[in-house]
């Protein structure tokens, strides 16, 4: 079995989760077999085993991992409804998260999760490299990629994700890591879950 990293503090929203109940325990999750994922209708069939981490960032959201979320973090959003977060809102007062919009359009969620990270990392540095048209679970949705480092260190990471708006609702799939070896180790097998996505 893969190793299991530490969700808190180290996560790409270690900060929005350390706030969080620690879910049930994490688990393997089989190549080959469909499943269910972010508490929604979204399901993908990996090629490969990977890791399910217990806590989520957000209500309707998972995190899979090959070797812990410092070095390959893949998390879906299943089902991000009108006027909810990405994350669980660590002060809704002082540093409230943007929402999702009953008016976005596919090339509004790279802004949605820059944004999101920026207030739930407390990270200036966060840059979308790259967004083109790609279907999504067979709609008409969005890639992206972009750059971030998180507050507590100076290593660069890397990131890739795809989405798109169905039925007025957000479902999301992101992949980082570092930049470094990682994320180029990584990027085929989240590109292959990606590509599997099904509503």
């Amino acid at each position: 079995m893969k190793r299991f990293g530490n969700r808190f503090g180290m996560g790409a929203i270690g900060l929005a989760l350390i706030a969080a109940p620690v879910a049930a325990g994490n688990r393997l999750i089989a190549a080959g077999q469909p499943v269910a994922v972010a508490k929604s209708v979204l399901t993908v069939t990996p090629s490969v085993e990977w890791n399910k981490l217990g806590a989520r960032p957000g209500r309707n959201s998972e995190t899979w991992t090959f070797d812990g979320d410092a070095l390959n973090d893949l998390t879906f959003y299943g089902g991000i409804e009108p006027e909810q977060t990405l994350f669980r809102e660590v002060s809704k007062r002082n540093k409230p998260l943007p929402r999702v919009k009953v008016t976005m359009l596919v090339t509004d969620i790279p802004t949605l999760v820059e944004n999101s990270y920026r207030i739930a990392l407390d990270t200036p540095l966060f840059t979308v490299e790259g967004m083109e048209p790609m279907a999504f679970a067979g709609k008409p949705g969005i890639r992206f990629t972009y750059n971030f480092t998180r507050p507590d260190e100076d290593l660069p990471r890397k990131g890739e994700g795809r989405g798109a708006i169905i039925g007025g609702k957000l479902y999301l799939i992101t992949f980082e890591a570092p930049r470094l070896h990682y994320f180029d180790a990584g990027v085929t097998a989240f590109r292959q879950v990606a590509d599997s996505a099904k509503l």
